[in-house]
């Protein structure tokens, strides 16, 4: 998502070009917050900030000083599509291989100046040995070497390496803020979709534009449905299995999930604190089913219809409620 202007990065660059000007920058940042806000762009445009100098020309395109971890093509094939430019499948996480590499960069000096940024991209999706490996640097960080992580759920790392950062937090926007920028960024969406989009993306520019490139507005309607009128005959968790599809990629299964979470949110929002407590469980389990699903190969229709059976938990919570 380059060339966009995010209205939620005004605070995050106060803080950064504050510790740039200061006497000491900490060597290590977490950029925390949910999908979809930007993090990334910030992290590259933040990095190369960090690592220009006055008097040395700086490369439009990659920078020899900034090294990214982050997912990896499938296999072969999925590198080859890579290669000419198409959209791949990615591995699922970001391997102790490719960070003993980076550490293998980091012996060397700087290419063109005194600094050097390693961003990881998303570091929450860092393999146990990988987040192991990347706490030794750091532990103890070469000399000019800065680290920004960015994390969309950043409770999914070690606390160790929390403990080392200074964090970076990024705020949700607000609705008419994610209007102005799919009216920008996605102009060819018709209003209803992109209506439903916002309503959807639970405060994420990201969420709000694969809500409309993935098509999910009748997915959204049936899952609204099983949310608020339940499903016991699974006859809708059957109709919401088709409208995803057979085969889904790992984008489409995301974007399932992150629907179905802001779904669960915005109808425990609705509720009291104390009518609330059941359907913010099914919102957390079903968190924690989307951390699950990026870890492990689950069956795309058993996992679709384990995400019918918490929104009808939701709906069953809200009966209650309502008694």
């Amino acid at each position: 998502m380059t060339g966009i202007e995010w209205p939620n990065h005004a605070e995050p660059w106060r803080e950064w070009r504050e510790a740039m000007g200061g006497t000491r920058m900490h060597h290590a940042w977490l950029l925390a917050g949910k999908a979809g806000l930007g993090k990334r762009e910030f992290a590259l445009a933040a990095a190369r900030a960090l690592v220009a100098e006055d008097g040395i020309l700086q490369p439009a395109g990659d920078h020899p000083d900034i090294l990214v971890l982050t997912h990896l093509p499938k296999d072969e094939k999925e590198e080859a599509k890579r290669q000419e430019g198409k959209p791949f499948e990615v591995k699922r996480s970001i391997s102790v291989a490719q960070v003993r590499a980076m550490q293998q960069r980091l012996f060397t000096r700087p290419t063109l100046g005194a600094r050097r940024a390693v961003i990881v991209d998303p570091a929450d999706d860092l393999e146990k040995s990988a987040s192991n490996a990347l706490l030794k640097s750091l532990e103890e960080p070469p000399q000019g070497t800065y680290f920004l992580l960015v994390a969309h759920r950043p409770q999914r790392l070690l606390p160790t390496i929390r403990s080392r950062c200074r964090m970076l937090r990024f705020a949700e926007l607000a609705d008419s803020q994610i209007a102005q920028m799919l009216r920008l960024h996605a102009p060819d969406g018709d209003l209803h979709a992109s209506e439903a989009a916002i309503s959807a993306a639970g405060g994420s520019f990201g969420a709000a534009l694969e809500f409309i490139e993935q098509n999910l507005s009748p997915i959204a309607a049936l899952m609204r449905e099983i949310a608020e009128q339940g499903d016991p005959a699974f006859k809708l968790g059957g109709q919401l299995v088709t409208a995803i599809g057979a085969r889904p990629d790992r984008a489409r299964i995301q974007a399932t999930l992150d629907l179905a979470r802001a779904i669960l949110a915005r109808q425990a929002d609705q509720c009291g604190p104390a009518d609330g407590t059941e359907l913010i469980e099914a919102h957390a389990a079903m968190v924690e089913l989307g951390a699950q699903a990026t870890t492990y190969n689950f069956d795309a229709g058993l996992l679709v219809m384990e995400i019918g059976s918490l929104l009808a938990r939701a709906a069953a919570a809200s009966e209650r409620a309502d008694a």
